[in-house]
């Protein structure tokens, strides 16, 4: 504007933060330059929502995350899991795991975002840290883990009766690792007559 030119007056009744462009909210007097903070977002999608509808939806969060200059750290998909209670006339969803680095408003971005996406049954997040230095937090995140964040594990009532055809997302298959079934039952690979004996 030059010297001449008078700002326009805000509309009758416009609170005077909203009469002006959008501001970017700032950090902190605790936020050390160069620095971010380290964030966790978990939402729950519908239950009958496709492959297609959880793609979109991550790709949207990702490019929330990634335009607002911060880092994905992991990617997960939980599965289909009963809610605690009804939502949105919705008694199980699925459940999706982001964590991300990034800097002092993002997270109300992302939950912007979520919040005008119709398949999003809730959403929560969480600050983990302040101050991290992105340099030094390894990052877990692959093209392939967010590829495999797209598809819907099988229903957890499907596991605990063994009508699934898949393990359990959480289910870790190491050499060595701790078996709850082997525990439990005994050897799910020999016969019944060795394992009664």
């Amino acid at each position: 504007m030059t010297a001449t030119e008078t700002e326009p007056a805000p509309r009758a009744g416009t609170p005077p933060a909203q009469a002006g462009a959008k501001k970017q909210r700032t950090g902190s007097a605790r936020d050390i330059a160069g620095r971010k903070r380290e964030y966790e977002t978990i939402y729950i999608l519908r239950p009958d929502s496709t492959t297609d509808v959880i793609a979109q939806v991550n790709q949207k969060i990702r490019g929330v995350v990634e335009a607002g200059g911060g880092t994905l750290l992991k990617v997960d998909n939980w599965g289909k899991r009963k809610l605690a209670y009804e939502v949105k006339k919705q008694l199980k969803g699925i459940y999706l795991f982001f964590s991300y680095l990034g800097t002092a408003g993002l997270v109300e971005e992302v939950e912007r975002n979520l919040r005008l996406t119709d398949s999003v049954v809730r959403y929560y997040s969480v600050k983990i840290a302040e101050n991290v230095d992105p340099a030094a937090r390894p990052s877990e995140f692959t093209e392939e883990a967010f590829a495999k964040a797209a598809t819907p594990g099988p229903d957890e009532e499907e596991i605990a009766t063994g009508q699934a055809n898949a393990r359990s997302p959480f289910a870790e298959e190491e050499e060595g690792a701790f078996d709850f079934e082997e525990a439990v039952f005994g050897g799910v690979d020999e016969p019944r007559s060795k394992r009664e004996e």
